[in-house]
């Protein structure tokens, strides 16, 4: 009896130990989309430092496909012990639910939220060569030209995608829309002169802007972005009503131990306070979000809600 009792006890300890020890191996952060977009690098400042943080290996792997839906889907089906995490956008979390009706994963049943990292502005950019250089240059060399302009995205039911459908349907436009499995490729594209124009994230876009390799026109944010001072709001504008931050978060699989969880909260509410980070995430046009663990379910709810019925409204669709 008493050597059951010893072996009791120090099964506790192990198991108490490994909790403890926490991570004990390499964690994987689940990017669902390709290299060099907005996302990708906001997950590999995460990764970044964490790793420096932890003293301990945090990789990034970029899962692309199917609208961010193919990496979204691996991370949620992962083993739930912490050691895959998701980064993900609004496209992944808000756009994808309402768009696809039959998709393999649901944001609020399938994953509990570690953190939500930054928001950045979008910004409206066009090829260098495009003759206009404000949005009202924009609205009539488009109507002069319709069908005929071309819009990239990394993907059907991207926050590119569908931001850009609602701004240019709201403007009165008629664009064409081409995806790509990833933003930079559409970089690539409009930089060859193929593309006209993208509504996308400004930490991806600002060195080609500031290069003057691309031309930012607007940004989505209700103030002026303070990396790109000289580019109005859209609603400075007056054509259109716009307001959209673009943001991240960190996700676990819903049936991650809280144990492990409220861990990963801890190193997160660290990475959000790390100088390096912030000024890393300032630089490319963003700033780090402070919402606490019991208000973050509610906050992606109310972000479902409020671009559902923007979708409805300009009748986005996902075909």
């Amino acid at each position: 009896m008493l050597k059951f009792g010893v072996l009791l006890v120090l099964l506790g300890f192990g198991v108490a130990t490994e909790a403890q020890e926490f991570p004990a191996r390499p964690i994987r952060v689940i990017v669902a989309s390709g290299p060099a977009g907005g996302t990708d690098l906001t997950g590999r400042n995460v990764a970044k430092t964490m790793s420096d943080l932890l003293r301990h290996p945090v990789h990034v792997e970029n899962r692309p496909g199917a609208g961010s839906t193919t990496g979204t889907d691996y991370a949620a089906r992962a083993t739930p012990d912490g050691y895959t995490l998701l980064v993900s956008s609004g496209s992944s979390m808000v756009m994808n639910p309402i768009l696809y009706k039959d998709l393999p994963y649901e944001p609020l049943r399938d994953f509990v939220a570690v953190g939500f990292i930054a928001a950045y502005p979008f910004v409206l950019i066009t090829r260098a060569d495009l003759p206009a250089s404000n949005l009202p240059d924009f609205v009539k060399y488009a109507k002069e030209h319709p069908g005929k302009l071309t819009y990239a995205s990394p993907g059907v039911g991207t926050v590119q995608h569908v931001w850009g459908a609602i701004l240019f349907k709201s403007l009165g436009l008629d664009l064409l829309h081409v995806p790509f499995k990833a933003a930079a490729a559409g970089h690539q594209e409009m930089l060859g002169g193929r593309i006209d124009t993208m509504f996308d994230n400004l930490s991806a876009n600002r060195q080609y802007i500031e290069a003057g390799r691309m031309k930012g026109l607007v940004v989505s944010t209700p103030r002026r972005a303070a990396q790109l001072p000289n580019v109005p709001t859209v609603n400075e504008t007056g054509l259109a009503k716009f307001e959209g931050e673009s943001w991240m978060g960190m996700f676990a699989p819903v049936k991650t131990p809280p144990a492990t969880v409220r861990t990963l909260r801890e190193i997160f509410v660290k990475v959000s306070q790390d100088v390096d980070f912030n000024t890393r995430i300032g630089n490319a046009g963003g700033y780090v979000m402070n919402i606490p663990p019991q208000q973050q379910q509610q906050f992606l709810r109310q972000e479902i809600e409020r671009w559902g019925k923007l979708i409805k409204q300009y009748g986005v669709a996902a075909d």
